[in-house]
Formats: structure tokens, C-alpha cells, sequence
């Protein structure tokens, strides 16, 4: 039996009361996005049990008082109100419509309630804001949309927010990235329950891969869009990446676009939604929270490579940024990296970063992690990125998945 199955078994013995493994629920919220919505409502509502998935029975409720307005003005009535979770195994809030506004503290009572009777818990992309206002997130492993995990760090430093993975299983309590995540998490749970063959005969249903490979870092990793790889910026920004090690600033990069400060500023927010300054620093925190995790360079080497000025920058705006010091940091990681990490972590460095500078990328093909949007997307003074304990390191046995350990 595969450890997820194990879980999953573990959990469905520990349901109280009317609760049913097949019962699914599904907790929807005035505002919220009606494509995430009806992820799992496809999922675990649709007979298709003549394509060999095992049939759910889907109770679709209102977390709050009718009727629910969602995207594009559509009013929706939903067959049953906050009682009925007391009946589901699976609950899942497929999105809130607001990460800085608290959920109803009836429908929070009610996911605690279900928890606590052993109902797995799930939230898809924003739906991890519900689950963590509920305290079912505290001290686990969860995930959320890249754009929006900094803000969930910064809400709910108790949870050990990992951007980078598409879902995770933490057993009784799963979270998973954007849109398309949460169908991997749905086919996830149906793999679970019911086995491989199952979810791959829902995923030939809905015409999706029955895996994806990878996590969010390709979408987290991007320092500008893909369509504007062609813009003089694309080169200047590749070359800023490839040159982190060095000190220089954004009056730099705008002669190397061969335009002046002001219209480079401008033409840099227009293209990447982020000021340059702000892009800048947040790539040399993000080389320095690299070499932290990768290598035993001391703190004062680090900022020398990352191209601070002096240790005392890297550390104002290290904490500004992750919410903790360089050393606390590297501290934190270290503690959680598995055990037998730590050599193939050491020859990585020796053979990927090179003495007098960063690891070479590809000419235009930016590889640095490069939040940017995340920055412009949060608002002002939410565009910290996720404390010491955010970046779970390891990688999933599943592509794109991390599971319970």
C-alpha cells in the first residue's frame, strides 16, 4: 500500500458520527471565481462510472446567506447550507474571494468541526486563506497560487508556505497552487481513494494529463513574460541575472537599454507590472536565499555574490523581504532539509556556481526565481516573500507534489 493510500485509510477510520468517505462537500462563498469553483464540482459531482471512476456522492453548500454572486455577475443558490458538511469526508473550499478579508466564522467553525471528526480538508489556490483563517493550516506544509503565497506567509507565519509545489498532501489537509492545480488535486484525491487506473480514467474524461510534471517554478520563475522575449528589456534583464555578482543599479541597466532613466522605469513597470529598483533588490535576495540553502559560503560572502554593497544591506533587506535574518534562515532550512541533502547540496554548489559569479543561463531565457509579479500583485507592504520556514525543501515522489511525510 503506497504511503498516500495509507493516509488516506488512516483518515477514513477516524470519520465520527454521519460522516461518509464518498460524500464529498463543496464550500462556496459569495465572490468567489466560478472556473475554481467548478473544478470540484465536475470532479466528484458527474456520474462516470461507466469510464470506471467510482462515483461521489457531491453536496454543493453555501458558507454563508444566498444568493452567491460569482465572476461575470451569476447568482447562484446552492441545495444545502453549512449543516450538511457534518455528512462529507472531504470538504473543499475552491477559492475566497478576498486574501486580505476573514472568512464567516460560521463556516470556519465548521471546517474545525469536520477535522476535528476526521473529514479531510482541502483548499484549492485561494482556499488556502479559508483553511488557514480556520487554524487547520498551522504549523503544516500548503501551498497556494505563487502570486498570493507571500501574503499567506506574511498573514499566517505559522504555516510553512511552499510556492513552488503544485499541491500538498499533508494528509488530512491538502492544499494545492492555481486553477489547473486544483484539477491535479482533485485527480490526486481520486488516485488516492481509488487507485491509479481510476484517476487515469478521469483524466482521459476531462482531457488533462493524469500527472504533471514539475511545480509552479516555471510560472514563479519568470522575470518577464514569455511574449516579450524579443524586447530589448528581455536582453537587459538576462544580462542583469547573469550578473547579480556585480554591483551595479538601475541607471546601469537603463544604458544598457540605451534609454533614459525615466522611460526605462516606465517601460520596465508597463512590461513587468514591478519598478526596477524593487525587481533588482528582490533578485539578489533571492540569489542570497539560494546560495544560503546550497552552500557555506558565510553570510559575508553571500552578499558579495548576490552584489550587495555590504553584509549590513543584504541583511536589512533579506529580513525585509523573508521576515528573517540570513543566518536564522539558512538555520530554519537546514533543520527541515532531509537527512542526505546536505552533500549533493555541496557538490551542486562546487559544480553549478562558479567562484566569481552566478550560475550561467541561457542568453534572453531568464532562470533566476524572479517573483515579480508578486510584488506589483499584493500591494503595497505585502510584497515580503515567505519567512524561513516557508521553502520546504525536498521533492515530491509525484512530480509536482509533495505528500504527507
Amino acid at each position: 500500500m503506497s504511503q498516500d493510500s495509507a493516509t488516506a485509510t488512516e483518515a477514513a477510520r477516524k470519520l465520527t458520527g454521519r460522516r461518509r468517505r464518498e460524500v464529498v462537500a463543496v464550500l462556496l462563498f459569495s465572490g468567489g471565481p466560478i472556473f475554481e469553483s467548478s473544478i470540484p464540482l465536475s470532479v466528484f459531482g458527474i456520474d462516470r462510472q461507466d469510464a470506471g471512476v467510482p462515483r461521489y456522492r457531491l453536496l454543493v453548500c453555501g458558507g454563508e446567506e444566498g444568493p452567491l454572486r460569482t465572476t461575470g455577475g451569476l447568482e447562484l443558490t446552492t441545495p444545502y447550507g453549512l449543516e450538511a458538511i457534518s455528512r462529507a469526508g472531504t470538504v473543499v473550499v475552491p477559492a475566497w474571494r478576498s486574501i486580505t478579508s476573514p472568512p464567516p466564522a460560521e463556516a470556519l467553525e465548521a471546517l474545525r468541526r469536520a477535522h476535528e471528526e476526521g473529514a479531510r480538508i482541502v483548499g484549492l489556490c485561494t482556499g488556502a486563506f479559508v483553511l488557514a483563517a480556520a487554524g487547520l493550516l498551522d504549523g503544516r506544509p500548503a501551498t497556494t497560487h505563487w502570486m498570493y503565497a507571500p501574503t499567506l506567509a506574511k498573514r499566517y507565519p505559522s504555516v510553512h508556505v511552499d510556492p513552488r509545489e503544485l499541491f500538498v498532501d499533508d494528509g488530512d489537509v491538502l492544499t494545492s497552487a492555481g486553477t489547473a492545480a486544483g484539477i491535479d488535486l482533485c485527480l490526486h484525491i481520486v488516485r488516492t481513494d481509488h487507485g491509479t487506473e481510476a484517476a487515469g480514467a478521469l483524466a482521459r474524461r476531462l482531457v488533462v494529463p493524469p500527472r504533471r510534471s514539475g511545480g509552479q517554478e516555471r510560472y514563479l520563475d519568470r522575470s518577464l513574460p514569455e511574449e516579450i522575449g524579443s524586447d530589448p528589456l528581455a536582453e537587459v534583464v538576462a544580462w542583469a541575472l547573469e550578473h547579480l555578482h556585480e554591483q551595479f543599479d538601475v541607471e546601469t541597466l537603463a544604458a544598457r537599454a540605451y534609454m533614459s532613466r525615466r522611460t526605462f522605469d516606465r517601460r520596465f513597470r508597463s512590461l513587468t507590472g514591478s519598478a526596477p529598483l524593487q525587481w533588482l533588490i528582490t533578485q539578489r535576495v533571492l540569489q542570497a536565499q539560494r546560495l544560503l540553502e546550497t552552500s557555506d559560503y558565510s553570510v559575508d560572502e553571500v552578499a558579495g555574490r548576490c552584489g550587495f554593497r555590504s553584509p549590513v544591506a543584504l541583511r536589512g533587506h533579506f529580513r525585509r523581504q523573508l521576515g528573517s535574518s540570513p543566518a536564522a534562515y539558512r538555520a530554519a532550512y537546514r533543520a527541515r532539509r532531509p537527512q542526505g541533502v546536505a552533500e549533493s547540496a555541496a557538490t551542486v554548489v562546487e559544480t553549478t556556481v562558479p567562484s566569481q559569479g552566478p550560475p550561467p543561463g541561457r542568453r534572453g531565457t531568464p532562470v533566476s526565481a524572479a517573483p515579480v509579479a508578486v510584488v506589483a500583485a499584493v500591494g503595497p507592504g505585502e510584497h515580503s516573500l515567505p519567512g524561513p520556514d516557508a521553502f520546504v525543501p525536498g521533492r515530491p515522489a509525484l512530480p509536482g507534489q509533495r505528500s504527507a511525510p
